[in-house]
């Protein structure tokens, strides 16, 4: 009996039908005016990496004031690594494999920005200079070669309702990272929460 995986890019080709119009060609080398503007606007976005040969794959958010993203020329970004947990997953697949994806967003808009390209991480002091916040420059900047980039329409933001106020998780359904972290670690939930709102409120740059 088949078991209805697809197995083969001609099967899925198959399945799904060819893209549409420019849909087929809708990836450019460089950033437009438009991508520009989107860039200026954004205060999120996830990176998407994975480790060399069969290597896991890793996604990894980034979010900072609007505009966060330095623009060195119309091939090139800088995105600034601000304090975190060191765990740097992200960097660690990157020595071993610099193909790199990134979603960026903007609240209140359904449409994302797409761009693909080779990554390396830099301490360049003049670029770092560049990206001050809250008076403190990044520890790092990767460094992104755009290879293409893209706008992806809005329909599963809309099947969301993502940008939708009402839709707000309140604090008391879902439980705190403390408590995950107990559950999971063994850790005491009340020092981890109580550790990471102090990183939150202190060590954020």
């Amino acid at each position: 009996m088949p078991d209805g995986d697809i197995k083969s890019v001609d099967e899925l080709v198959d399945h799904y039908g060819e893209p549409r119009g420019h849909l087929a060609e809708k990836e450019k080398p460089e950033l437009s005016q438009h991508c520009i503007r989107f860039l200026e606007l954004s205060p999120f976005c996830v990176l998407s990496t994975s480790a060399a040969g069969d290597g896991p794959a890793d996604c990894s958010p980034r979010g900072d004031a609007p505009g966060f993203v330095h623009i060195i020329d119309s091939t090139t970004i800088a995105i600034p690594d601000r304090p975190g947990n060191r765990r740097t997953d992200t960097f660690h697949n990157i020595m071993e494999n610099p193909e790199i994806a990134v979603m960026f967003m903007v609240p209140g808009l359904n449409e994302v920005m797409r761009l693909n390209g080779r990554a390396r991480l830099t301490t360049d002091a003049a670029l770092l200079d560049q990206m001050h916040a809250n008076g403190k420059a990044p520890r790092a900047a990767l460094v992104i070669d755009i290879r293409y980039v893209y706008f992806h329409c809005g329909k599963a933001v809309i099947r969301s309702d993502l940008w939708n106020p009402d839709n707000k998780v309140q604090k008391g359904d879902f439980p705190t990272l403390g408590k995950i972290n107990q559950d999971w670690y063994g850790v005491d939930a009340d020092e981890t929460d109580a550790r990471l709102a102090n990183d939150y409120e202190n060590n954020l740059y």
